[in-house]
């Protein structure tokens, strides 16, 4: 599968900061920026930083990033899923994951995550993807956020919801494991009906077996 990247950039302003939402980028271009401390939900800034280059360069990596001149205070991931899930099975070229949205905490009152998918979303090869994203609670911010993981939930369904990911069910015991966990999955336009019977035997894997 030929995974073409088309490259796309918005600026925007609010009263206070001045924002460049781009990508994807490249690993030698997200070099020549540095990154925001704040970015350390998965692990320290600068091994994040590290793996977001190295996906970059993937074949069907994709990082979308938010920048406040020429500082990374947000990105977004694309790439496909982590050969230890389940969602791997079949190596399906036309699964992708969304592996990470992080906004910086300083600048999370400025919409810029639904601006990270948005654009994300711009370019028509996405329409080729069946892309997940699986939401554990463990990885939310709650102690920052004020919201309870219920509450938490209810925000990430509605975020992804706006670049039309929906809500999926699943017997992945990670995601059964808390009822806070959610499968979320956007259907590409371009999507076959033997496609979403591939992505449904994933979902309910081993299903008929005790």
């Amino acid at each position: 599968m030929d995974h073409r990247k088309t490259y796309y950039k918005e600026e925007f302003e609010t009263e206070s900061h001045s924002f460049v939402v781009e990508g994807p980028l490249s690993a030698k271009a997200l070099s020549s920026f540095t990154f925001d401390d704040g970015l350390n939900a998965f692990r320290p800034p600068k091994d994040q930083f590290e793996a977001i280059m190295e996906i970059a360069d993937l074949d069907e990596g994709r990082i979308i990033i938010v920048r406040k001149a020429s500082h990374i205070v947000g990105y977004v991931t694309f790439l496909h899923p982590d050969p230890m899930e389940r969602w791997s099975d079949g190596n399906l070229p036309y699964i992708m994951e969304l592996g990470a949205v992080e906004i910086s905490l300083d600048y999370r009152s400025f919409g810029l995550g639904k601006s990270l998918l948005k654009l994300a979303m711009q370019d028509d090869y996405m329409e080729n993807y069946i892309i997940i994203t699986t939401e554990y609670y463990w990885h939310w911010d709650l102690k920052n956020s004020g919201l309870d993981v219920y509450a938490y939930k209810e925000l990430m369904i509605g975020l992804m919801a706006s670049v039309g990911f929906e809500v999926f069910q699943t017997n992945d015991p990670e995601i059964t494991g808390h009822p806070a966990n959610t499968l979320m999955a956007r259907i590409g336009s371009n999507i076959k009906e033997e496609h979403i019977m591939a992505f449904d035997k994933l979902r309910f894997k081993n299903r008929f077996f005790i």
